[in-house]
């Protein structure tokens, strides 16, 4: 059978979601696990390659195991053994050849600025001093939508086959004493969303002009686009997927 994982993590601790050779992940730690739990080798799809330091409040992977299972009890002991940072929420079955990856119909990402000097946020959210014009970053989210190519917002050493991106929501909110990006899109490239919230600061803060945000993007030239922002306040808030992969028992 086929099961889907609902999981969530804080990836301070860890170099991304996909494993490395050398350095620790969050995909690692959790294969571990269930190849542990269910005393079988276990590996695990993502919907995603989440980088070093980003966070998942929601995320979703694949696995097969050839054992039946409970899956609400296997919840419970994955909980019980993974490390604090790593939370699973749910497990259930699929059909026979869902994808955690191919079958996403939107993945959708947050971004969070702390606009006031906090002890408790500093971790997990970018701390910006300069007051920023909030209104003409919406003005520059609404530019996004005239697009589909966003190779000016990717890193350059990437095997990707193309930059079009469909992006369905950007807009920049105020949350307290915190100001939040939410990005939705069929697909991201790498560094996308954190080259885009740089690029963003720089227009809330003058540094460049709204409709200038055109140019960059025709550029197709990362070296154009604004800075990228720190991993630790990137989320990926939400993966969405055709209602019928799930199997109804």
């Amino acid at each position: 059978m086929r099961y889907f994982i609902e999981l969530s993590y804080n990836g301070a601790a860890y170099h991304g979601w996909q494993n490395q050779p050398k350095d620790i992940s969050v995909q690692e730690v959790i294969e571990k696990a269930l190849s542990m739990l269910l005393r079988a080798h276990i590996s695990i799809m993502g919907a995603g390659r989440t980088d070093t330091g980003v966070h998942a409040s929601q995320m979703f992977a694949h696995f097969d195991a050839h054992e039946v299972f409970n899956e609400k009890n296997l919840v419970f002991k994955l909980n019980s053994y993974l490390p604090k940072d790593i939370a699973i929420r749910n497990i259930f079955k699929v059909k026979e050849n869902a994808h955690a990856r191919f079958d996403a119909v939107s993945r959708t990402y947050l971004y969070r600025i702390a606009l006031k000097k906090d002890v408790f946020s500093f971790d997990n959210s970018f701390f910006v001093k300069q007051d920023l014009d909030v209104e003409k970053m919406n003005e520059a989210s609404a530019i996004l939508f005239k697009y589909k190519d966003f190779q000016c917002f990717s890193k350059s050493n990437t095997d990707v086959k193309t930059y079009y991106c469909d992006i369905m929501k950007a807009k920049w909110t105020l949350q307290g004493d915190e100001l939040h990006f939410v990005i939705k899109a069929d697909r991201f490239l790498r560094n996308m969303v954190r080259a885009i919230v740089g690029t963003m600061i720089n227009i809330g803060l003058g540094k460049i002009d709204v409709e200038y945000l055109n140019t960059i993007i025709k550029s197709k030239n990362r070296s154009e686009a604004g800075f990228s922002v720190p991993a630790h306040g990137l989320y990926l808030a939400e993966v969405e997927y055709p209602n019928d992969i799930k199997i109804n028992e």
